[in-house]
C-alpha cells in the first residue's frame, strides 16, 4: 500500500475510536490524537522530530472542530447544551485558544510535551476522582460574567495548547458550579468547536512561512491525517453521545484515567 494511503488509515483507524470518546465522555479526542499522531508522523518521517508535537496539536485542534460539531448537534437534539450560558464561555475559550497557537509555536518542544504530560495527568486524576466519590448535593452559583469569561479564557488556552476540544477541563469547571453533568458535556461539546477554529487559525498563522501547502501542510496542521481522523470521527462522534444514555462511563472513566497516565509517562519519556 502507498505509504500516503496507509498514513490515512492509520489516522482513520485513530479517528474512529478518539471520535466515540469525545461523544461519550465529553474531554474532546486529543488526550488520544496528540500522541497516536505524533508516533504516526515520526513512523512516516513526516517532519523533523521536534516539530512533530506541534504538528500534531495543530492537526488534533483542526480535527476536533469536525468531532465537536458533530458531538455538538446529537448534544444539543437532545437538549443538553444551554445556550443561555455557552456564549460566555465561548468568548473566553476562543480567546485563551487563538492566544495559545501563537504561545504554543515559540516554545521548545520539550516544555510543551511537559505541558501536555501535566494536563493529562491531572486530567486523570479528576476523571479518576469524579469517577469515585460520592457526589454531593453542594450548590455553587455561577461566577458573574467576567469572571466565568475570565477562567474560560485560560481553559481555552490550555485547551488548545494541548490540542484537545476543552471538554476535559470545560466539564469539571462547569459542573463545580452546579451545572448539571449531561449540560456541561452539551456545552463543552459546543465550545470544542470554538476552541479548535480559533487554536487552529493560530496554529496556521503561526506556522504558514514554515511549511507548504504543496507538502500537505496548512501552517503546522497536517491535512492527510486532518482527512484520515475526520472522515470516521464525524461519524462515531454521535455513537458516543448515544451510549452515554446506555454505558457505565463511571467504570469507562476510570479505565481511560488509567490509560492517560501511561500516555503521560510516554509522552515525557
Amino acid at each position: 500500500m502507498n505509504e500516503s494511503l496507509l498514513l490515512i488509515f492509520y489516522c482513520a483507524l485513530l479517528g474512529s475510536g478518539v471520535g466515540f470518546l469525545a461523544g461519550l465522555l465529553g474531554i474532546g479526542g486529543g488526550l488520544i490524537i496528540v500522541p497516536v499522531l505524533s508516533a504516526i508522523l515520526i513512523h512516516f518521517n513526516i517532519l523533523p522530530s521536534e516539530q512533530t508535537i506541534i504538528a500534531a496539536i495543530a492537526t488534533s485542534l483542526a480535527s476536533i472542530l469536525f468531532t465537536s460539531t458533530s458531538s455538538a448537534i446529537a448534544h444539543n437534539k437532545n437538549g443538553n447544551v444551554p445556550w443561555a450560558l455557552a456564549p460566555w464561555v465561548m468568548t473566553g475559550v476562543a480567546l485563551g485558544a487563538l492566544l495559545s497557537g501563537f504561545i504554543a509555536s515559540l516554545l521548545p518542544e520539550q516544555i510543551v510535551r511537559s505541558v501536555f504530560a501535566v494536563c493529562v495527568v491531572l486530567i486523570a486524576i479528576k476523571m479518576l476522582y469524579s469517577s469515585t466519590r460520592n457526589e454531593k448535593n453542594t450548590q455553587r452559583a455561577l461566577p458573574n460574567k467576567g469572571l466565568l469569561t475570565f477562567f474560560t479564557t485560560i481553559t481555552g488556552a490550555l485547551s488548545a495548547m494541548i490540542g484537545i476540544g476543552g471538554g476535559a477541563l470545560l466539564v469539571p469547571l462547569l459542573t463545580f458550579f452546579s451545572i448539571d453533568m449531561k449540560k456541561a458535556i452539551g456545552c463543552a461539546s459546543a465550545c470544542g468547536i470554538v476552541i479548535a477554529l480559533f487554536g487552529s487559525i493560530g496554529y496556521i498563522s503561526s506556522g504558514i512561512e514554515q511549511f507548504s501547502l504543496k507538502d500537505g501542510f496548512a501552517g503546522f496542521v497536517y491535512l492527510p491525517a486532518l482527512f484520515g481522523i475526520i472522515c470516521t470521527s464525524w461519524f462515531t462522534a454521535p455513537l458516543g453521545a448515544k451510549a452515554t444514555q446506555t454505558l457505565p462511563v463511571a467504570s469507562i472513566k476510570k479505565a481511560f484515567a488509567g490509560l492517560l497516565f501511561i500516555i503521560a509517562a510516554k509522552m515525557v519519556f
